[in-house]
């Protein structure tokens, strides 16, 4: 690969949000998960205004079935916006939602497959394009955001990237650990080289604490890696074991997000996500406060 493939601008991501939302029925039977309010905002919208932060132009859904709310939540919402505009409403609070004709695209992952499958559904639309990809299920709140930090950490390496969070040692056996080589460069020395993944090692036998988090950068090559891939883990065609395989043929490095990490994947962590920025409102953080205390008796 050459330094000019390696250096293409990140100008796509892709947005894998196809899968059912099991752990949430029955507020996901109808209304797809990443359609799930962290306070005033889906928790899609939190992503998309994370891509658009890194100045990423295109964004790619791959979707399933009783998926539409999303594509429509970025739509022109025609009689709401007559209907506020008549009644001297501002629209601000609906220009996040707006999304430039062309530049969102939808693909349909037709079998569950798994995550890799779902990536590998982008193929003709991400070409022979680097790209980003984002899981919307993991919220990375920070200044700047996740992929901001990894677009400029790109810029200097090139290659392929992925975010990585430090946790307790005792922690490592529920995510996938990155076996890291030379440490501590690049923008403010966050980046580690890459020389392996672990997907959920035990304690004893984790080679960092360095854990996976949803925000990848990687080149076109990927896809054909995807290809050509058998299921692993579940029966499914796992992402990781395709990044796995590409460790060693290209540069690859991991980022240490400086910022805060919340699983919505999970009930614990979407309520702790819901509490953590209701604080950070100045519209509501007081009375959050005051409930909190209330209803903890303190």
């Amino acid at each position: 690969m050459t330094e000019t493939t390696t250096r293409k601008p990140i100008r796509k991501a892709v947005f894998p949000v196809a899968g059912l939302g099991t752990r949430f029925l029955p507020a996901t039977k109808a209304i797809p998960k990443e359609m799930l309010p962290i306070i005033d905002r889906p928790l899609i919208q939190y992503a998309v205004d994370e891509a658009r932060e890194a100045g990423i132009e295109e964004l790619i859904f791959i979707t399933g079935r009783g998926k539409t709310a999303i594509v429509e939540h970025f739509d022109q919402a025609y009689e709401l916006e007559a209907t506020m505009g008549g009644r001297g409403k501002s629209l601000d609070v609906l220009e996040p939602t707006r999304i430039q004709p062309g530049n969102l695209v939808t693909v349909r992952q037709q079998v569950p497959l798994g995550l890799g499958h779902a990536i590998w559904c982008a193929r003709a639309i991400v070409g022979n394009e680097p790209f980003a990809i984002f899981l919307p299920d993991e919220l990375m709140v920070g200044n700047p955001g996740c992929m901001k930090q990894m677009v400029e950490a790109y810029n200097e390496v090139g290659g392929n990237l992925i975010s990585v969070l430090e946790v307790p040692e005792d922690e490592v056996s529920s995510y996938g650990v990155i076996q890291p080589g030379k440490r501590g460069f690049g923008p403010g020395g966050a980046l580690t080289e890459v020389l392996g993944l672990v997907e959920k090692p035990k304690r004893e036998d984790a080679p960092s604490n360095l854990i996976i988090s949803g925000r990848y950068i990687l080149q076109p090559e990927v896809m054909r890696t995807l290809e050509s891939q058998g299921k692993g883990a579940g029966g499914e065609i796992q992402l990781t074991d395709a990044m796995a395989r590409m460790i060693g043929q290209q540069p690859f490095h991991a980022v240490t997000f400086a910022g805060r990490r919340f699983d919505c994947g999970s009930k614990t962590g979407f309520v702790e996500a819901t509490l953590a920025l209701a604080l950070e409102r100045e519209d509501m953080a007081d009375e959050v406060r005051a409930m909190a205390k209330r209803l903890l008796g303190v």
